[in-house]
């Protein structure tokens, strides 16, 4: 059974989702603040962390941060509904994924679904050794490296890396990464993509802010110079 972490300091929410959560086969552990989720997470490792970016004793983005200093595993972040730049900078903290407050249980468990369904696709494939610019993408092994030395991605941006190297030299619109990458149509909102790129673009490119490996097609999405 999978297992998850749900940091959320409001009791009914987080018994709601809690419960809606266990109905659909999942092992929940819960956590009311930062400090205790972060304390559960070092106890229990989970498969996906389900956090709150409003919590009474520390901000989701320091939780978001810790957690990523030390693990690659899925995060979705649960941000109001007007709180875009909230939604943005929890994608750049680390965050995989995100959901809208109020939370319907039935798209969360689709997502959560979504994110450990692909943690392992890109896993093997017909070329386990890939080489653009000084970077080499070792399939079998699920690592890459940048001028010999590893480079710490999450599974997100490693899935969206191998989607890239799959179709090196071809222009990817955002809807094409969101369903390959992330296994869903996200209602055309291209923040999703765009927060990975920039993070990704950080971690593989000399000069991010002038990026020659991942560059920007106007208008329709991301090509992978090979």
């Amino acid at each position: 059974m999978e297992s998850l972490l749900l940091i959320e300091d409001d009791d009914g929410i987080r018994l709601a989702l809690s419960m809606a959560l266990e109905d659909e086969g999942y092992s929940v552990a819960e956590a009311g603040t930062g400090t205790a989720g972060l304390a559960a997470f070092e106890r229990q490792t989970p498969d996906l962390v389900l956090l709150d970016l409003r919590l009474p004793d520390m901000s989701g983005f320091e939780v978001c941060r810790a957690i990523r200093s030390t693990s690659i595993v899925p995060i979705i972040i649960i941000t109001a509904q007007t709180d875009t730049v909230d939604m943005v900078a929890g994608l750049e903290a680390g965050a995989d994924d995100y959901v809208t407050k109020p939370v319907v249980p039935k798209e969360l468990a689709a997502r959560i679904r979504a994110l450990l369904r692909r943690v392992h696709l890109h896993a093997a494939t017909s070329e386990p050794q890939v080489h653009f610019g000084d970077i080499e993408l070792r399939r079998e092994q699920g690592l890459v490296f940048k001028a010999g030395v590893e480079l710490n991605l999450t599974k997100t941006e490693y899935r969206l890396l191998c989607e890239f190297a799959d179709h090196a030299g071809a222009v990817l619109s955002r809807d094409q990464l969101l369903e390959h990458v992330w296994g869903y149509d996200y209602l055309g909102d291209s923040r999703l993509v765009d927060a990975h790129v920039r993070r990704l673009r950080l971690k593989i490119e000399d000069h991010p802010d002038d990026p020659q490996l991942i560059v920007t097609a106007r208008g329709v999405g991301y090509r992978l110079v090979s």
